[in-house]
């Protein structure tokens, strides 16, 4: 029988403005993210690729090892929450991806990561 891979991800953001200087276009957001494990095997993230888009289109790629300085391991049913940065040089941005995941059995998956916004408050309805 085949295992099922099934990873949520659930973001949520927060405009840093003590550390922005929208004079200097340098708008600085933290993200939480939630990473779920809801399938039947445990797998470990090893990897992560992120794609931030500011409202002028400028596209910044960051990939690395693991996240935070840290690779979960996540058995079915488990969760890891963790909260990192990003700067855009615009109100308004867009944040994408995906992580690599490798199972106990060693079968490596990438799970996505589904768009969130980066917006300064008071900037979208």
């Amino acid at each position: 029988m085949r295992k099922k891979y099934r990873i949520e991800i659930d973001a949520s953001t927060n405009y840093l403005e003590s550390q922005s200087a929208p004079e200097a276009d340098r708008y600085v957001f933290a993200y939480t993210i939630t990473i779920r494990n809801a399938g039947d095997a445990s797998a470990r993230l090893v990897a992560r690729h992120w794609i931030i888009t500011d409202a002028h289109g400028k596209v910044q790629e960051v990939r690395g090892e693991g996240v935070v300085g840290e690779k979960p391991h996540l058995a079915p049913g488990e969760a890891f929450r963790y909260t990192s940065a990003a700067m855009i040089e615009t109100p308004v941005g867009t944040m994408r991806g995906e992580y690599q995941m490798v199972s106990d059995d060693g079968d490596y998956f990438d799970a996505e990561i589904p768009p969130f916004t980066l917006a300064i408050p008071r900037t979208l309805h």
